[in-house]
């Protein structure tokens, strides 16, 4: 009877143990993903908590930190590419493909004045926003730009001062280092007619529109750009269509990137394109995949603008894409704008 009682009390002491291990193992896991939560909705890190908050809007808490943590979040759909409530299946291995005309086949006289198009794809998401009237894109400046004590600002920031409804970066800049504070634009930066950064008789990749609002892609000097009557304009390259033929980017080096594309369609509509990257929900494009993209979404002239960390967008008074650095947007010398409706 005594060894039977020892069995039993030993029997009881190891189921103790047992649950005590549960008990504390769940208190831990408890604990870990509420510091994780924590961890990735930290004011310090502004990119981190909006792709974290999107991910939970979506998903759940849960889920989300496994698709922030794991990297295991890039969807395995069928391939097709969502253009607002239409699904169109790609011609083009990874890249969508989309008819020249409106993504949504609505006649041109139906064209809303402004347009956003959320885009998604196995490995990229992005945003497309549609301008009907390429009178209303113009190129804002943060101030005076090349000076020692130039600075440049946040496309938000600019977009208040203008008065505009969206904007998108635009120009590349001195960057040393990652360290650049934008007030240094690298090329040609045309404002509303007026030259604000550049030499008249230097030759520039130059994406500007002119005064009767067709975009213009191709190396002009800056005097040339005067003399065409070239109004808004700036510098990164490369150039992705130009007169409806798709640029050779055969040799161009990037990789899969964050892309910022400004271009047009035929009829004058104004695409403003942004893909995401860096993330585990977008890893972003390369230069041939990104020519495919918006030779097929309609573009007959469009422009590469200077991506990565800097691709940002801004619509209706909110960041409208996440950026791919955990401290949130950064400083711009200038930025592409769309004035209000009229």
């Amino acid at each position: 009877m005594a060894m039977k009682s020892r069995i039993n009390k030993n029997y009881v002491f190891a189921l103790i143990r047992i649950a005590i291990f549960v008990i504390v193992t769940l208190i831990l896991i408890s604990s870990a993903r509420r510091k994780l939560t924590e961890a990735a909705l930290n004011d310090e890190y502004p990119s981190a908590k909006q792709q974290f908050s999107q991910l939970a809007d979506e998903k759940g808490n849960l889920n989300a930190l496994h698709a922030f943590f794991s990297g295991k979040d890039l969807p395995a759909d069928s391939g097709e590419l969502q253009i607002g409530n239409k699904k169109i299946t790609p011609n083009v291995p990874d890249i969508a493909s989309v008819a020249l005309e409106s993504p949504i086949g609505a006649p041109d006289s139906e064209q809303p004045e402004t347009e956003m198009i959320e885009i998604y794809e196995p490995l990229f998401r992005g945003k497309l926003l549609k301008i009907k009237d390429p009178s209303r894109v113009y190129l804002g400046v943060a101030g005076e730009l090349g000076t020692p004590t130039s600075y440049g600002k946040q496309i938000s920031k600019m977009c208040e001062e203008y008065g505009a409804i969206a904007a998108v970066n635009a120009s590349g800049f001195v960057d040393p280092n990652g360290m650049g504070n934008g007030g240094l634009p690298v090329g040609l930066v045309m404002s509303q007619g007026k030259l604000c950064y550049g030499d008249p008789w230097s030759y520039y990749e130059v994406i500007g529109f002119d005064n009767e609002g067709k975009l213009h892609c191709e190396w002009l000097t800056g005097q040339q750009a005067i003399d065409m009557g070239i109004r808004d304009a700036a510098c990164f390259g490369p150039i992705l269509i130009k007169d409806g033929v798709k640029q050779d980017m055969n040799g161009r080096l990037g990789g899969y990137n964050p892309r910022t594309v400004i271009g047009q369609a035929e009829d004058g509509t104004v695409m403003i394109l942004l893909i995401e990257g860096r993330m585990f929900t977008s890893i972003g494009l390369t230069y041939p995949q990104l020519v495919d993209f918006c030779y097929d979404l309609g573009m007959v002239n469009a422009g590469n603008m200077d991506g990565g960390a800097s691709s940002v967008m801004y619509y209706q008074g909110e960041q409208y894409t996440i950026v791919s650095t955990l401290y949130g947007a950064r400083d711009m010398p200038d930025c592409w704008l769309v004035a209000p409706e009229s």
